[in-house]
């Protein structure tokens, strides 16, 4: 029974990663414009969920000093960096040889950061129907309503990496399925383990956040120098930070 209700409940949270769907009807060039701007809305979210969720919960663990969570949230963001740093030396590379692609690191980054943090709440969810259903259900629904405001930001980085409206959704749905990946870890091997696997990977996902929202995607806000770009951007940050503070009152 542990094993079907945790099943069932990482295939709905898995399903918000479709979420842009809702943008299939959109044109290309309008897709864009709408992934522009939610960009910003990206930028809250993740920096949201890394000093709000990740950061406080990594710093609660007792199993481990400060100094060595300070030292796994910077170990994520190098991580983050070295993935970025060579594919981007392999995008060079094609281009010289006449290739046009377009920005496979900022794909890489955010595939893998969403990956991980996936595979993180797969392994919760598992863990918390190990120690009562009751636990599973309430944890099922706080992660399910973190989710969407991540799932909307993470589809609108695809978007601006190149990706087409169909490969962006493909794509959030592949990093989805880690989710499952993670529960079944949990299933597997147990609550005491799954949980250490899960603290253990914590501080590294908030440092990714970090680096992805500061390195890669601030920097593309600033090439919009206009006082109205400007303004719609601080909202839509704040609008982010603002969502994934209105989480913890669920938690």
């Amino acid at each position: 029974m542990v094993w079907l209700l945790s099943l069932a409940s990482v295939v709905f949270v898995s399903a918000v990663s479709l979420v842009g769907l809702l943008m299939l009807p959109f044109e290309r060039a309008r897709a864009e414009r709408l992934a522009r701007l939610l960009v910003s809305l990206a930028v809250g979210s993740l920096l949201g969920d890394a000093f709000i969720h990740l950061l406080p919960e990594a710093f609660e663990q007792r199993r481990r000093t400060a100094l060595a969570t300070s030292l796994l949230v910077l170990a994520g963001m190098l991580l983050f960096f070295v993935v970025e740093k060579l594919v981007r030396h392999q995008r060079l590379s094609r281009e010289e040889q006449g290739e046009r692609l377009a920005r496979p690191e900022l794909l890489m980054v955010n595939v893998l950061g969403d990956a991980v943090h996936n595979f993180i709440d797969g392994v919760l969810l598992g863990a918390s129907y190990l120690i009562s259903p009751a636990l599973g259900v309430s944890t099922t629904l706080a992660v399910f309503c973190h989710e969407l405001p991540q799932e909307i930001g993470d589809f609108a980085v695809l978007l601006h990496s190149g990706l087409s409206v169909r490969k962006a959704v493909a794509v959030n749905v592949a990093s989805a399925g880690t989710a499952v990946l993670g529960t079944l870890t949990s299933l597997i091997v147990g609550e005491a383990v799954g949980r250490g696997l899960s603290d253990l990977l914590v501080p590294v996902t908030a440092g990714g956040f970090v680096y992805l929202a500061a390195a890669d995607l601030i920097p593309e806000l600033q090439k919009d120098g206009s006082l109205t770009g400007l303004v719609s951007q601080v909202v839509l940050m704040w609008l982010g930070i603002a969502l994934m503070a209105a989480l913890t009152l669920l938690e």
